[in-house]
């Protein structure tokens, strides 16, 4: 590197790394670091959420979907969908809104160092006397079909289950690759390389996609859930800047 180079002026260094990546590079230039979150057994599960399409790119998610709240990356078996997969059960009427058969959506179970039970929001990972949560979030990208044999998504929510101690979901995904762990910060298409989020987090996003029944993900809205989640959020862009991201170590 060259001894008279400089960031860009628009960028948001001051604020620590950035989330979401591509977990494929482990190049990152952001010299903020902060201890890596235990591991999600030993935490509080404080919410579960999804966007469409996948904020991160990965192995397994990397056809790019465009700019815009709803860019971001689809999986890559996303053109080999059937007829009868693609085919939507609720004509456009699901209990979940913004997914359809088809679309990839990234979930995250967030978890928080927090003495917190699982609520609507980021606000419930943390409270009154922890306003400096240790913050953990592992991430799975799903491609949506209309197949009943694919993944239930019941199998991985939360059902009021306490595990020595501490708010855990059903289970989380498993069979998509090893996990890449990396230091960032929130997401949301808020947030840019010049509007960054000031939050540590510790991310484990598995870098294959997995195929996901839409009708368990609307059964999970219809239902009811803790979270109050009936909804896909947007995506923040890919950050690419190396000042702005860590270093996967």
């Amino acid at each position: 590197m060259a001894d008279n180079y400089s960031p860009k002026p628009d960028l948001c260094v001051g604020s620590g790394p950035q989330t979401p990546r591509d977990i494929s590079s482990a190049d990152g230039l952001n010299p903020i670091k902060f201890a890596i979150a235990p591991e999600p057994e030993t935490l509080n599960l404080c919410n579960i959420h999804s966007h469409t399409n996948a904020e991160h790119k990965a192995p397994g998610f990397s056809v790019y979907a465009g700019d815009g709240a709803y860019g971001g990356y689809q999986c890559n078996e996303t053109a080999e969908l059937t007829e009868a997969e693609l085919a939507d059960p609720a004509n456009g009427e699901g209990a979940f809104k913004g997914v359809k058969p088809g679309d990839t959506i990234e979930v995250h179970w967030v978890y928080s160092s927090c003495d917190v039970s699982p609520g609507e929001g980021l606000g419930s990972c943390l409270n009154d006397a922890c306003e400096n949560p240790t913050l953990r979030v592992e991430a799975q990208a799903f491609l949506v079909v209309n197949d009943t044999s694919a993944i239930n998504f019941n199998d991985y929510v939360y059902e009021n289950t306490v595990i020595n101690g501490v708010h855990q979901p059903q289970a989380l995904p498993s069979g998509t690759g090893t996990p890449v762990v990396f230091r960032g910060s929130t997401t949301g298409p808020s947030f840019d390389q010049s509007t960054c989020s000031p939050l540590q987090v510790t991310w484990s996003v598995r870098p294959m996609c997995a195929r996901l029944d839409i009708n368990s993900l609307n059964e999970w809205a219809a239902n009811g859930n803790t979270f109050n989640e009936t909804t896909s959020y947007g995506v923040r862009a890919l950050v690419t800047a190396p000042e702005l991201l860590s270093p996967i170590e």
